[in-house]
């Protein structure tokens, strides 16, 4: 076992090397502060058979005892990952994805097991610095190391590393992950954040990474294990060779040279079928047939778009795809919009409920336990032309939703602006590169069609990268489609207003971008995310609309003393239950005393507030109020004015004439106006009917 350590933001960072999982690839222990993760990084001996990918399996296990609880529910263990923790392992993946060779088709599992947390130290980080050093101490074929550092902002003053508090309540949520020399992956979600201090934080994060990466070579060169020789699953050059004699280059160019998708996959589905039939003999070159194909398509776009700056639907390098958005589309629904951008179509759709509808959150995060805004992204097989069954949500569909929801989460006004819990619901109709993008163009007009009053327009778009053999070789690409995704080097994914940057996501494929790369694609996202607020989502709908939507529910709000809350809820609830029964609304109240009323019918949400009012309201004399009869007595009648609020009408105060009998003036259930008369000499409260004016 072998112990080592650095000063990492103020805090110390332990990492023991042989300490357990022995049997793994490579395992770390790791602590900062007292927040404890077990990485390991684990291969199988030989490739998987019949695959053409690298399959990585990332794992972020939440441990519900490293925060001191016992898991809810009936099970009373963990299960099915949180959402937090499929982003995170997200996180971990896409920058060490790349850094494994192309050539590599070992099962590979990173592990991450989160066994105590300390808010000062937030387990993602750790768990990101875990998956780097167990693999880059074991023997797995790893072009490392590197390193993650994250960045908070309070009052404008960046943060290394935050602590969760911090996290949560600032203004920055940056993670960037870099290798020596390069930049190879940011995510962020930001307060509208100017672009120049956007990266500024990026490159703070890049420096705090050298001296991680400094830290990793240190434990690399005293206890790395050998790199073990694997089975490569190379395509055979002679098999490229024979390829580009039976399709020649300029017929393959001409093959994918179009804006058509189904075009452009019939012209390959037929090149395909005969250079089947040409090599039908030829078991070894048919197994890798199909991986040879999309490799000769990839070199030939990627030449085209390098080389010749052609583009394979014919657009120029900074030209963004038609454009069309509007709104209204779907009856009776609070908010919905459609955006589409090429063949990539969003249509979303808003809800609205009461604050009690928030989604609750039960995770290792102490400060955030529910989320009042949720947007939920749906990817369909029919809208890439295929036929599978849904099976629900998976990693990428979750990582969409998320980005987007990043996106909005800035510019919604805060609870007391406007009480209602948000589901968005973004539906791909039709997917050609950067849906979520698009989800975050259609989520902000549904909102602003539902009438929430979001503080800004917010508008996203992906820039691509396709780049040479030198580092000042490169070509970007606004508003990439799914070809340029998928044999281009990057998707650099922006979302903001027009002040400043609400959320990034970038994914690469290579081992890193320079400086240059990431400043030139922030400047042409911001560009063309004005050209679509200006020139599309405007023209759809300018502004939210006044007030929600006639079928949307109605709030009503008020303040009460936050003493008087026990007489409103009542005895097990007796009274607030009955008050949502009479009126058929639904009613929040917070410690504070702020009363959410929720419904539909006018008249009977003012019913609601008239009875909060009157319960939570000390009777003075002179006040007329309204109530039922709910009790004759020989002395007088006893009159309800709200569930729980009752008052006397001594007999005499029934009628200006004498009378012997209540029975004879009043029935139970009559509405009768009453005054108050102060207090008898009882201290009660005391009303009369004939007396009102």
């Amino acid at each position: 076992m072998k112990t080592f350590t650095m000063d990492l933001a103020g805090r110390t960072l332990r990492v023991d090397i042989g300490r357990v999982a022995a049997q793994a690839n490579g395992a770390a222990f790791i602590q900062y502060g007292d927040t404890t993760v077990l990485s390991t990084a684990t291969a199988s001996d030989k490739p998987r058979d019949g695959i053409d990918f690298f399959p990585l399996s990332v794992e972020f296990e939440e441990k519900t005892y490293a925060v001191g609880k016992i898991p809810g529910g009936f099970n009373k263990r963990e299960g099915k990952a949180s959402e937090n923790a499929v982003l995170t392992s997200r996180v971990i993946d896409r920058p060490m994805r790349p850094l494994f060779p192309k050539d590599y088709r070992n099962d590979v599992t990173l592990n991450n097991m989160v066994m105590a947390v300390d808010p000062q130290c937030r387990p993602e980080l750790v768990a990101m610095l875990g998956a780097a050093i167990s693999t880059c101490i074991s023997d797995i074929p790893f072009d490392g190391p590197c390193a993650m550092t994250q960045m908070g902002m309070i009052d404008g003053e960046l943060i290394v590393n935050p602590s969760q508090e911090q996290w949560d309540k600032g203004d920055l949520k940056l993670t960037v992950a870099s290798t020596r020399e390069k930049v190879i992956m940011i995510e962020a979600g930001a307060n509208i954040i100017p672009e120049a201090k956007m990266i500024e934080a990026i490159y703070k994060c890049h420096d705090v990474n050298q001296t991680i990466i400094n830290f990793i070579d240190e434990m690399v060169k005293e206890c790395g294990k050998p790199k073990h020789e694997y089975t490569s699953c190379a395509i055979p050059e002679e098999l490229f060779a024979k390829m580009k004699e039976i399709v020649p280059p300029a017929e393959m160019e001409e093959a994918v040279f179009t804006d058509e998708k189904q075009v452009r996959e019939e012209n390959i589905r037929q090149i395909t079928e005969r250079l089947e039939e040409a090599f039908a003999e030829n078991e070894e070159w048919l197994a890798v047939l199909g991986e040879a194909i999309y490799q000769y398509e990839k070199k030939t776009v990627r030449k085209m778009i390098l080389k010749d700056h052609k583009r394979p639907d014919g657009r120029q390098l900074d030209q963004i795809r038609p454009l069309a958005a509007e709104v209204d589309i779907i009856p009776r629904v609070h908010g919905s919009s459609m955006f589409t951008r090429g063949q990539t179509q969003i249509c979303d759709v808003v809800t609205l409920a009461p604050l009690s509808e928030a989604q609750k959150i039960d995770g290792l995060d102490a400060f955030v336990t529910e989320k009042r805004y949720m947007h939920h992204y749906n990817f369909p097989a029919y809208s890439v032309g295929e036929t599978k069954p849904s099976r629900g949500p998976g990693r990428r569909e979750i990582g969409h939703g998320a980005l987007a929801e990043r996106a909005l989460l800035p510019v919604l006004p805060t609870p007391e602006e406007f009480p209602y819990a948000i589901r968005a619901v973004s539906e791909t109709f039709e997917s050609n590169g950067s849906t979520s993008m698009a989800s975050t163009c259609a989520s902000c007009m549904s909102l602003m069609a539902a009438g929430v009053p979001i503080k800004a327009m917010v508008a996203g778009i992906s820039c691509g990268l396709v780049t040479g053999d030198t580092d000042d070789d490169f070509v970007l690409l606004t508003d990439i489609q799914g070809l340029e995704d998928f044999f281009g080097d990057m998707d650099f994914k922006v979302t903001g207003t027009k002040e400043g940057i609400t959320a990034i996501q970038m994914d690469i494929k290579i081992h890193g971008l320079t400086r240059p790369i990431v400043e030139g694609a922030i400047a042409r996202c911001r560009e063309a995310r004005f050209f679509i607020m200006d020139n599309c989502m405007s023209k759809a709908i300018a502004e939210p609309r006044p007030q929600v939507g006639e079928y949307a529910p109605k709030i009503i709000q008020l303040s009460i003393d936050p003493e008087k809350i026990g007489d409103v809820v009542g005895q097990r609830g007796k009274t607030i239950n009955e008050i949502i029964a009479r009126c058929d609304v639904k009613i929040d109240i917070t410690d504070e005393g702020n009363v959410s009323i929720c419904g539909t019918d006018a008249t009977k949400m003012d019913e609601a507030k008239r009875m909060i009012e009157i319960i939570t309201t000390d009777f003075e004399k002179d006040q007329i109020l309204t109530g039922k009869v709910v009790s004759i007595k020989e002395f007088g009648a006893f009159i309800e004015f709200a569930p729980g609020k009752e008052g006397m009408v001594h007999i005499s105060k029934i009628a200006k004439e004498r009378i012997d009998r209540v029975e004879d003036v009043l029935t139970l259930g009559d509405t009768v106006k009453v005054v108050c008369l102060g207090k008898d000499k009882m201290g009660r409260i005391s009303f009369s009917i004939k007396d009102v004016q």
